[in-house]
């Protein structure tokens, strides 16, 4: 850690640069782009209600989705429980759409590494494309950096030729510079994306936690040349606040990230109301 410091940013800095995020969110309000956001969207089903009929209708909405609304691009990955990846496989008819799994001891991490990775593993055999783990929170709070860094490093080769995207559970945090030594931690043990929230505890996302990430990409990508995307997820469900994530993507890392490639939401009910305003113009 001793090459990204957050001390140079510096809690005032990051305040202030929030302030102005939050000022110019709303000029970027147009249909355009509500429509960008919901290509980015994970579509989150992650219940203990879950079943495979459940899951099977959900998929179906995704199929049937540009029927409905020829006009709107389609949501950007399916994300579910490991055991429902085989279902999401067997019935998803579009291509583009990645399939997404939580792996590694969702949502607390809090289980035998080698549990985490054999799961990691058999997500991966059974299709998915994209893995969600969580880093231990207790390891960054205790700084025992290189206990997690060593855990994401063994899950991140057990993703084979999928991608990683590790959730860092900004809310279990008492300190900004936390969630920025997370974030570089999990970078460099290989994660594709950095996600703030498993949305199992609150706070979930929130625009500080994701302007701090977005800052520990930049520096991460300065010093690196590595591109690495940003998933907000956990309570986001209106077009304002996804526009808040919109404008923190665009203000630090640039508009041209604003593509399912390297921005996520990953979100239930924030599909909805993109859409009820996308038609309402």
């Amino acid at each position: 850690m001793k090459d990204f410091s957050y001390e140079r940013h510096g809690s005032d800095l990051i305040n202030s640069r929030l302030c102005v995020i939050e000022n110019r969110a709303q000029k970027n309000r147009s249909i355009a782009n509500l429509k960008k956001l919901h290509s980015c969207i994970d579509l989150t089903s992650l219940s203990n209600a879950d079943n495979e009929n459940s899951i099977a209708d959900f998929v179906m909405s995704v199929n049937t989705f540009k029927e409905n609304n020829p006009d709107i691009p389609n949501v950007a990955g399916i994300c579910v429980y490991p055991k429902f990846v085989p279902v999401v496989r067997k019935i998803l008819a579009v291509p583009e759409v990645k399939i997404v799994s939580v792996a590694g001891a969702f949502p607390h991490a809090q289980t035998f590494e080698e549990i985490k990775i054999r799961e990691v593993e058999l997500v991966v055999e059974a299709g998915a494309d994209e893995i969600d783990v969580v880093i231990n929170a207790g390891d960054i709070i205790d700084e025992e950096h290189s206990k997690a860094f060593a855990s994401l490093k063994d899950m991140k080769k057990a993703c084979g030729n999928a991608h990683l995207k590790v959730i860092l559970e900004t809310g279990a945090y008492s300190y900004d510079s936390d969630i920025y030594e997370a974030s570089i931690i999990a970078m460099k043990a290989g994660a594709d994306f950095i996600k703030t929230s498993t949305g199992k505890m609150n706070p979930a996302a929130t625009h500080k936690a994701a302007l701090i990430m977005a800052i520990a990409i930049k520096d991460f990508e300065r010093a690196t040349g590595k591109t690495i995307g940003l998933k907000p997820a956990g309570g986001i469900r209106t077009a304002d606040d996804a526009l808040m994530y919109y404008t923190i993507v665009k203000e630090i890392l640039g508009e041209e990230r604003i593509t399912p490639e390297y921005f996520r939401l990953g979100a239930t009910s924030l599909s909805g109301a993109l859409i009820k305003e996308i038609k309402k113009g």
